[in-house]
């Protein structure tokens, strides 16, 4: 009996170990996505933060005519067509706020379609 109980908690014990270590491998290996939709004049979000070191699928997506977004500290530069969506991933390897701006002129309020990137530890 007591035989029997051993093996038991040890089955147990390996399947919950497996389910564990597998899962946060698995976590780990995909990185975080991020959606980002450019529309006259702006951006939404227009804010997001990222951690140090995780890589980011970054996702931009256009509402209506052409858009980019460039951030020169983060190596970040993206276009994307009319109606469209382009993606990247960057893993940012610093830490601040760093601000984008569109990258394809797109009409009148193109100089004030910014984007901040919040990276924290």
């Amino acid at each position: 009996m007591q035989k029997r109980y051993m093996l038991l908690v040890t089955l147990a014990c390996i399947l919950f170990g497996m389910k564990f270590i597998g899962g946060s491998a698995a976590a780990q290996a995909a990185p975080q996505r991020v959606e980002v939709t450019a529309k006259r004049f702006e951006f939404e979000p227009a804010e997001i933060t990222l951690k140090k070191g995780v890589p980011v699928d970054f996702v931009l997506k256009s509402a209506d005519v052409a858009h980019g977004i460039r951030i020169r500290e983060l190596n970040l530069d993206l276009k994307v067509n009319k109606g469209g969506t382009s993606d990247v991933t960057l893993t940012p390897d610093k830490t601040g706020d760093f601000v984008g701006h569109c990258s394809v002129f797109c009409g009148t309020g193109h100089g004030k379609m910014a984007f901040t990137v919040h990276v924290v530890e």
